[in-house]
């Protein structure tokens, strides 16, 4: 009541909170980030151990015991650990207490997994910690396809071509591609030369090893020039690993290329995409932190047309799923809700009261009642969404009743003969 009768004293102060309502409702509107789902922060953070060919077994005991002992000693607010050891992989999940930093976190379970690895087998590198973000959905898939080009061709340019050019957008993640076949330099054994020439597997790992080193060299200087040396032994084409030799004895060399054969081919394909039931790879973005999804689906839109015209004319880019189109759609739904309720409302307080003064009130109080929200859910950094949305279109129902229901009151009260204010304060 006490508002009601501070509006009626001072009107022209509340005229202009209307009008810095509709100002700070439209920097909310254009400054606040749009998404499918509220940023959810979860203090969850899941540490990634690989090391091939070792057995489940091996796993849990070498690598998943020694680091969660380690996590407990050095890391700080967990609540509790699960973990899962599967052939040559191990993921420990770490949950932290509801108020824990989960950046603090971050770091404290990198630096932990450093001072362990020491104590883990030879050869074994530093996991992958990954903190848990449920908004964290897929907001664009792009399909890579193309009639001529082969599948690790394929992943080749979406792992080293696309994703750099598109990296540089903020608040997008770029997984590694689905389907195609990673580029992998392979090395086809021969057993039976190996056995005719004496020699074994261990020893052809050692002369590639050891003869394809990039080395540092520095540089000469020859009277009043300084040149750059360059000891770069590293074949450039992968047909050159067959020339390096192996071994040499009774005044003949034995190369590579006669006890096994290099080739550039592909690692074990592990899954496959089909686009129009041809095999193709797959593109996944991400959206991580609180940014928009529009703004990243239209910076991303933007940059395609450039990225297409660096690569290959054989090579399709197309747009396989667009999460931008639902949260358009959402937006859209609730801004047509609450302009036809306001229609709606407006209209029948026309038709049964007769009143054009009524009826403007009525239209204006509900989208100054949305852009209230908008602006005090901007100070409290949130963000549009599915959720805010859902929670707005029911608010116009209960402004509508409520609207209908006052100015109602109010005519009946001014109908019984009582003043104007008084009649304002009763209704």
């Amino acid at each position: 009541m006490w508002i009601v009768q501070l509006a009626l004293r001072r009107p022209y102060t509340f005229v202009i909170m209307a009008m810095l309502i509709v100002i700070l409702g439209g920097l909310a509107i254009v400054r606040m980030p749009t998404d499918i789902f509220p940023e959810i922060d979860i203090p969850v953070v899941s540490v990634i151990w690989t090391y091939a060919g070792v057995s489940p077994e091996e796993m849990a005991e070498v690598i998943t015991v020694r680091c969660e002992r380690a996590f407990t000693t050095m890391v700080n607010d967990i609540e509790h650990m699960e973990s899962q050891s599967l052939p040559g992989l191990a993921v420990i999940r770490v949950f932290f207490h509801p108020k824990a930093s989960v950046d603090a976190a971050v770091g404290q379970l990198a630096a932990a997994s450093q001072s362990v690895l020491k104590s883990l087998p030879t050869g074994i590198t530093p996991p992958n910690v990954i903190r848990f973000n449920a908004s964290a959905v897929p907001i664009l898939q792009l399909g890579i396809s193309s009639d001529s080009l082969p599948e690790q061709q394929l992943y080749d340019l979406g792992y080293n071509f696309i994703r750099t050019q598109m990296a540089n957008v903020q608040g997008a993640s770029f997984p590694l591609p689905y389907g195609g076949k990673p580029r992998q330099i392979s090395v086809d054994l021969n057993p039976q030369a190996l056995y005719a020439q004496g020699i074994s597997a261990a020893e052809v790992t050692d002369a590639i090893n050891s003869q394809s080193l990039i080395l540092p060299s520095g540089t000469v200087k020859i009277g009043a020039q300084e040149y750059t040396v360059k000891l770069n032994s590293a074949p450039e084409l992968a047909a050159a690993f067959n020339r390096l030799p192996v071994r040499q004895s009774h005044g003949t060399t034995v190369y590579v290329g006669d006890v096994a054969h290099v080739r550039d081919g592909y690692a074990v394909q592990t899954n496959i995409v089909r686009h129009n039931g041809s095999r193709a790879a797959l593109l996944t973005v991400l959206k991580n932190g609180g940014s928009s999804t529009l703004d990243i689906v239209r910076e991303l839109k933007q940059m395609l047309p450039r990225i297409q015209s660096t690569l290959p004319p054989s090579l399709n880019l197309r747009l396989m799923f667009d999460q931008s189109i639902f949260v358009r759609a959402a937006i859209s739904g609730v801004l047509r809700e609450a302009i036809v309720a306001a229609m709606l409302t407006g209209l029948m307080i026309l038709l049964f009261l007769g009143s054009w003064r009524s009826t403007i009130i009525v239209c204006i109080s509900i989208p100054l009642s949305i852009l209230t929200s908008l602006a005090i859910l901007n100070l409290l950094g949130e963000t549009i969404n599915v959720m805010t949305l859902g929670g707005l279109a029911l608010a116009v129902g209960i402004l509508v009743d409520d609207a209908t229901v006052e100015i109602e009151n109010i005519h009946r009260n001014f109908g019984l003969g009582k003043p104007i204010l008084r009649a304002i304060l009763e209704g």
